[in-house]
């Protein structure tokens, strides 16, 4: 075995582009031996249909990362006590529950409300001179506003649900006090539906049967949070990565007001493209059983990285890997994921993405940063890359 690399590898000196050290990894050595911060010995896993595997196969699982010696959770309980730390079938029972409300048809009825929203922001942002702040204006409030109608938050309550994401979104052990405290407040949020039901989500998974089958109040909580993240976090950072990655590419941003009905392809595409963080990899695996990948035998019970930024990069599965190509044929990223663990909000996100796009295309003639790129901050700490602000010109 090689000598183990120390894990997370040193930044990008891009956000346009993985770690070096990952691509060399890719190409070099597709099963890399590592050494994570906490001493926990892995395997980083680069190249595409490895990934893929490691997100489709049951022999890793994510349910034994909380098993003892295991890797450090980046995300606390929610990583382990959500879906997002579970295996078939308990996970299976879950999801089932949970998904009816996440099906191509129900999102595909919230699309001309989310619509609305889009147009509202717009006009609210667009309003004055100039220049104007993507992330405070639009990117953040958008995916709040969507995520709030759908949990039936009013309008004056939800700068509280962007409050409890970025406490739970942040170092569960830095603020173990702020987490607990955002928890409970969500548990109040949940007793008050309890008691006042509405025509929301919330209180639609208080109700759900299915086969004479009920979630539990912790698994209700825990459900609830990770949709809540999930259904705006994430988004938000897309959309500002979508648009710099845009600006980075000004002949595709042409082609794309040239044909506006390209949004779909735009938003795969761009989904395929972006960096989301620093590391580029998915939530750890823990095998079952003895894998092989990529001509290397991994044992069971070994921590596996999948990186799946490099690995919607590969040239084995894309032509010209590092160019954006909105008219690309097929798209069969990894951005949302694979199997099991495929995001239970992926089309959500992807109609709030496209509205926006659209949106933006259309009002925005003449977009372009305000400050040089160079100027931009992102927060620390945080699983994703998120914007501290994006100054934008019109």
């Amino acid at each position: 075995m090689s000598q183990p690399i120390s894990y997370p590898l040193p930044p990008p000196p891009s956000i346009y582009e993985p770690p070096p050290q990952l691509v060399e990894c890719q190409r070099e050595q597709p099963v890399a031996p590592v050494v994570m911060a906490d001493g926990t010995e892995a395997y980083l896993v680069s190249r595409y249909d490895d990934v893929r595997k490691i997100l489709v196969d049951r022999r890793f699982s994510r349910e034994a990362v909380k098993e003892p010696g295991g890797p450090a959770k980046e995300l606390g309980a929610l990583e382990t006590e959500s879906l997002i730390g579970m295996d078939p079938p308990y996970h299976t029972r879950l999801r089932k529950l949970v998904s009816y409300a996440f099906t191509p048809r129900r999102v595909e009825e919230l699309r001309p409300r989310i619509t609305e929203l889009v147009n509202e922001l717009l006009d609210k942002m667009l309003v004055g001179p100039g220049p104007v702040d993507l992330v405070e204006d639009f990117s953040t409030p958008l995916p709040v506003a969507v995520i709030s109608e759908l949990f039936g938050i009013p309008e004056s309550e939800r700068h509280k649900c962007k409050e409890w994401s970025d406490t739970m979104m942040g170092d569960w052990q830095v603020d173990p006090e702020g987490t607990a405290a955002a928890v409970q407040s969500f548990k109040e949020l949940i007793d008050s539906r309890r008691d006042h039901p509405g025509d929301d989500l919330l209180t639609a998974l208080l109700k759900v049967n299915v086969d004479q089958d009920r979630l539990s109040d912790q698994e209700l909580l825990m459900v609830s949070i990770g949709v809540m993240i999930g259904g705006h976090e994430t988004t938000t950072t897309q959309l500002n990565l979508f648009v710099l990655t845009l600006l980075r590419f000004p002949e595709q941003l042409a082609a794309l007001r040239a044909d506006p009905s390209k949004v779909g392809d735009a938003v795969e595409e761009l989904s395929r493209f972006i960096q989301l963080g620093e590391t580029g990899v998915m939530l750890p695996r823990v095998t079952t059983a003895p894998v092989e990948l990529s001509g290397t035998l991994i044992p069971a019970g070994a921590t596996v990285l999948p990186a799946f930024m490099v690995a919607n990069r590969d040239p084995a599965v894309f032509t010209e890997p590092n160019g954006l190509d909105l008219d690309r044929p097929a798209n069969p990223h990894l951005a949302f994921g694979a199997g099991v663990h495929h995001c239970l909000g992926a089309q959500l996100a992807r109609v709030e993405l496209q509205e926006a796009l659209s949106g933006m295309l259309r009002r925005m003639p003449n977009l372009r940063l305000a400050v040089p790129e160079s100027e931009l901050r992102y927060t620390q700490g945080l699983v994703v890359r998120r914007l501290e602000e994006l100054p934008l010109w019109w």
